[in-house]
């Protein structure tokens, strides 16, 4: 009976109406500009049923009350996707400038077959500049997080480590910032989607399988190897 009560008594998952207000007042808090878009997608498309029902089916109740709610369905569905283009956007504006915030990108934002890493291929520990990489249709994307003018040459070391292994593959390199030259952390996924198709489905995956069994497989640094230490004379006494 005791199990029964503790299920019943756990706290319950927002609904599907109440989870896209929540959205909505996270997005509108980071984005003032969300709910006039959101509306003038919702009007834009009822006018417009609106007007073709007046212009076409003028005579016929039915139709016109057809189009009608065609207008407002279409309605309600462009402003769901502004709504979610916008809260992408405010998420992302979040946690921009921090460390891992192209890795979340990478994790969660990618489409149209692009396999990113969540952790980065290199690190700079002192100053947590780093590259990230991911693998598509438009062939390697080294992802450099951090300051241009430093991870430019973390860029390019990793770029002679990928032309070693995969010289046919084409190589593009992006640097996420405010820059003339960068790319704005809620426009990567955008950037990767507009590099120019060179490869296939089955070479995409080759060359992600190809990079990942090669960053696994890096030798150990040298070191004090533990299992050939021998205890001191002194303390074995």
């Amino acid at each position: 009976m005791a199990r029964t009560k503790d299920t019943s008594s756990a706290p319950k998952e927002p609904g599907r109406l109440k989870q896209m207000w929540q959205v909505f007042q996270m997005t509108r808090r980071y984005d003032s500009t969300a709910p006039w878009l959101m509306l003038l997608g919702f009007l834009a498309p009822v006018a417009l049923g609106l007007a073709l029902a007046i212009w076409l089916s003028s005579d016929n109740w039915f139709t016109m009350i057809l189009w009608i709610v065609a207008g407002v369905l279409a309605g309600l569905l462009l402003a769901m996707v502004i709504l979610g283009r916008r809260a992408e956007r405010a998420a992302y504006s979040q946690i921009e400038g921090q460390p891992g915030a192209v890795g979340a990108v990478l994790r969660s934002g990618l489409r149209g077959g692009w396999v990113g890493n969540e952790m980065p291929v290199a690190v700079n520990g002192k100053t947590q500049d780093a590259v990230y990489r991911a693998v598509g249709r438009g062939g390697v994307v080294l992802i450099g997080e951090g300051d241009a003018f430093r991870v430019e040459r973390m860029l390019k070391d990793e770029e002679r480590k990928v032309t070693r292994v995969l010289p046919n593959v084409p190589i593009r390199l992006l640097t996420v910032g405010h820059g003339e030259d960068s790319v704005e952390l809620h426009r990567l996924a955008a950037a990767l989607r507009k590099s120019k198709r060179s490869l296939t489905k089955p070479e995409v995956l080759a060359v992600s399988n190809r990079l990942n069994s090669l960053q696994s497989s890096l030798p150990i640094p040298k070191g004090i190897d533990p299992m050939k230490v021998r205890a001191q004379r002194g303390k074995m006494r």
